[in-house]
């Protein structure tokens, strides 16, 4: 796939590259072609009635089925929205993300993912439609991580989400804030509702005014972590950037486009780790391209440009499919540590025809550098590691590297073949590696291998301290720091030294605030709590009774 980059313009045809479909005002739906006029699907959004002609239950916005609140299970908000037309979107996503065992790992809901990637882009608006409860967490969780931009929010009761009027309403709000002046694109997102009642985000227009339109479901039954909901919005960003590239010229990068053969690399990462790597690929005749997911539009011509990618992130699967699509060989793993580094920049270079003598001048340059800083800052003591971010079989390596005795690496992100190398290495290393671990899994392996620190997700982290053990959030503390090449190799060595150091102030603690109780007896009491077991026997018949209702209203 070659790419005709121009520096003067952007093509602003629609992604189809046979056709587009746009909606007229009255609402009808037409499709416009270059050449053979593809058929015009056209979905009835009128309410479900009964034979008397008035409203019968709330349904979908097809009519198939009951439309569903988010208080309803996993299973039938699933269910609903494959009768409602959704089959194709969670098929697929079942077979991009597979779920584990058990019903979910642990993760924050998953549409921050794609939030937040629209929220980092230039240029780029974000509509979400869903229940008024989820859209507040999610705008005050973004908000809370530094997003500084407006979330648009189409709101609905229970007559526009049967009628098909939110369907119009989204619309509308598309066509208001499709600005070219202000934006490159507008993605608009379906959470657990709307997807459940089958909103049919893909009969927006794809562009309005040269302004791209991106509609995806990121149903919290559907897409397992907020990791890989980033995949979902990059991958559907890709192939509409692939599909305008089959078209014609497609706008430049800012910088101009590189001299050298780039390697994309896909996954967030620290911001200061894409520039180490583009030093370390320097003697190899290549350049670090684009980090998808990207920061602005014009940056998706330029990755898919890259003579290799690197995933970084193993589990980018619809990233990786566009990838492939456009020829573009994938290399898994990153340049962690010694060894990581050195079998890193030989795979790169293979994939990229490197020369064998290039590809070891451009190891010499920077092995010996992080050799030395890890053996400067060495990590003592015994460590589990878990996380939701999807680097933390990286950061196991870079760990065990460091000198730490890693017993434990829970990932909340499916296995995948980009990530083989990694838990290869580090199984080679003695350390127990976990795909779409659940906390009850990471919470044994504390219990275990009784570490001197604990790195995990939030409700781990809370269960070590209370045990007295030192712990540290790997969101916040570890994933952001630079991890790849001489900047990683010394990185996490001295915040983990010092939590591990904590450990005589996390007894003292635990000391001071004994017998404050636990569980129902948490707090500060006048006197001893004592268990009511008659309170627990009254709310244990009131569930029963509630159970049996249910029961007889599925039967009816």
């Amino acid at each position: 796939m070659e790419l005709d980059l121009d520096h003067d313009r952007i093509d602003k045809a629609p992604a189809e590259a046979a056709s587009s479909t746009s909606c007229a005002a009255a609402g009808r739906v037409s499709t416009t072609s270059a050449g053979a006029t593809p058929d015009a699907e056209v979905v009835d959004t009128r309410a479900a009635r009964g034979h008397d002609g008035e409203a019968d239950v709330p349904r979908s916005v097809d009519g198939s089925t009951p439309a569903l609140g988010c208080h309803a299970g996993k299973d039938e908000m699933r269910a609903a929205a494959a009768k409602a037309g959704k089959s194709e979107v969670l098929d697929q996503y079942a077979a991009d993300y597979p779920v584990g065992p058990h019903d979910q790992p642990q993760s924050m809901c998953p549409a921050f993912g794609s939030l937040r990637v629209g929220l980092r882009m230039r240029r780029t608006a974000t509509i979400l439609s869903g229940s008024a409860c989820c859209v507040y967490g999610l705008t005050f969780t973004s908000h809370f991580y530094g997003a500084k931009r407006t979330v648009g929010y189409v709101p609905f009761n229970s007559e526009t989400l049967v009628t098909g009027k939110l369907y119009e309403d989204i619309r509308e709000a598309v066509f208001k804030l499709a600005d070219p002046a202000l934006y490159d694109a507008i993605v608009v997102t379906n959470l657990c509702v709307p997807t459940a009642s089958g909103v049919p985000l893909r009969l927006l227009p794809k562009q309005i005014d040269g302004v791209r339109i991106i509609g995806i479901d990121v149903p919290g039954f559907g897409v397992p972590t907020h990791a890989e909901a980033k995949d979902v919005l990059a991958g559907a960003m890709l192939a509409y950037a692939r599909a305008e590239v089959a078209q014609g010229p497609v706008q430049a990068p800012k910088g101009g486009r590189s001299e050298k053969p780039t390697v994309t690399l896909l996954g967030e990462m620290f911001p200061a780790d894409p520039v180490g790597i583009g030093r370390m690929l320097e003697p190899m005749g290549l350049a670090a391209g684009p980090v998808v997911p990207t920061r602005e539009w014009r940056e998706l011509y330029a990755a898919l440009d890259g003579a290799v990618v690197a995933a970084i992130h193993p589990f980018y699967k619809a990233s990786m499919r566009e990838f492939e699509a456009a020829g573009r060989p994938i290399v898994g793993s990153g340049p962690v540590g010694y060894e990581g580094t050195a079998a890193w920049l030989e795979n790169i270079g293979l994939a990229a025809n490197v020369p064998a003598e290039k590809i070891a001048a451009a190891q010499n340059a920077v092995l010996p550098a992080i050799k030395g800083a890890l053996a400067a800052k060495p990590i003592k003591g015994r460590i589990s590691l878990s996380g939701y971010e999807g680097s933390e079989l990286l950061v196991g390596r870079l760990l065990v590297e460091s000198g730490a005795d890693l017993r434990y690496v829970g990932s909340a992100c499916p296995k995948t073949p980009q990530g083989e190398i990694d838990r290869a290495w580090l199984e080679a290393h003695g350390v127990e590696v976990r795909f779409r671990a659940s906390l009850e899994q990471d919470l044994a392996a504390m219990e275990e291998y009784r570490p001197d620190l604990v790195i995990g997700t939030t409700p781990v982290v809370q269960k070590a301290k209370a045990a007295g053990t030192p712990a540290l959030y790997f969101t916040n503390l570890i994933s952001a720091r630079p991890l790849f090449g001489p900047a990683g190799a010394g990185s996490l060595a001295e915040v983990i030294n010092a939590a591990i150091g904590n450990r005589a102030r996390m007894a003292s603690m635990k000391s001071f605030f004994e017998g404050v109780g636990e569980g129902h007896a948490a707090g500060v009491w006048e006197r001893t709590p004592e268990k009511r077991d008659d309170y627990r026997d009254i709310y244990r018949k009131h569930l029963i009774k509630q159970n049996a209702a249910k029961k007889a209203e599925e039967m009816i």
